[in-house]
């Protein structure tokens, strides 16, 4: 079986292609795929596939390393749509490719890197039930209470501003994420984002940390970078005038690097950044029986 290992800013995912898949890809598996030290290492899995619909080149997959089906990622799909164009699938600049969280478009802008539209962000959703139009809400937790905005951009997203850089830099997301994550108000469970302003610009600078839902902290997150721009956007007097005079454009610096958010006035997003192939490699075969066995 046939992979190849991307990463973006950090963020690592095995993409394989449907035809070359030998078994179906159960939760057991894709855990034991993305085990650092018992298979090939990755936050997650990309599978891609062909498509009766010619409006599409592939439809992409994407799976957590804890074995779950997450429906978007912003830095996978950039890897996925790079890898497509690489590999062949296309040779156009603009192409649509087929999501569970619904069509995205990319326009490749260089070798390694892509303009994508993620779609129009929501405030209300399916994901945040109890919560208001416009997002806001509070989470009672141990240590207090804490004020967030729901962003939904094919996944759900709670974003969380923080005063400063040293504050930001002292919290301990393995502590603070878990029970935000599966707190009771988000029934599909959520990714978190704490995030602060580091320049007015424009472009404004935020900076951001990502916990991410079946995964953890991640040095980046397309999505978590993009609900954390989009709740400065709307939460802070700088980002309401900068959208105001929009679209906006929001600079997200990540412990991986740095990723781009548009944003218009209708909360259309783009997000815009680089991906990089790691290697190619074929599953052996002791390997591929031991991952039949795990069912």
């Amino acid at each position: 079986m046939r992979f190849e290992k991307w990463q973006a800013l950090g963020n690592d995912y095995v993409i394989v292609e449907q035809a070359e898949l030998q078994f179906e890809l159960t939760p057991a598996r894709v855990r034991r795929l993305c085990e650092r030290h018992l298979g090939i290492g990755a936050d997650g899995v990309l599978v891609l596939s062909r498509t009766p619909d010619d409006r599409y080149v592939a439809e992409l997959r994407i799976f957590n390393p804890d074995g779950s089906e997450a429906e978007l990622s912003g830095n996978g799909a950039r890897e996925a749509v790079l890898y497509l164009r690489r590999r062949g699938w296309t040779d156009r600049e603009e192409f649509t490719i087929l999501t569970a969280a619904g069509p995205i478009s990319p326009v490749i802008t260089g070798e390694f890197s892509a303009r994508v539209d993620m779609g129009t962000a929501r405030l209300a959703s399916s994901d945040f039930p109890q919560g208001a139009a416009d997002g806001r809400g509070t989470l009672s937790l141990a240590d207090g209470t804490v004020a967030f905005q729901h962003v939904s951009i094919g996944n759900p997203q709670c974003a969380i501003s923080v005063d400063s850089a040293a504050e930001l830099d002292a919290l301990d997301l393995a502590r603070l994420g878990p029970p935000i994550e599966g707190n009771a108000n988000f029934p599909n469970r959520t990714n978190v984002s704490w995030y602060t302003q580091l320049d007015a610009g424009p472009p404004a600078r935020v900076r951001a940390r990502i916990f991410e839902r079946g995964v953890g902290e991640t040095a980046s997150s397309g999505t978590g970078a993009t609900g954390a721009a989009v709740a400065y956007l709307l939460t802070s007097e700088n980002g309401k005038a900068l959208l105001a005079d929009g679209p906006a454009v929001v600079v997200v610096v990540l412990d991986g690097g740095e990723l781009v958010v548009e944003v218009s006035e209708d909360l259309r997003v783009h997000l815009s950044g680089w991906a990089l192939p790691v290697f190619a490699g074929e599953l052996s075969e002791p390997f591929v029986q031991a991952l039949e066995e795990l069912g």
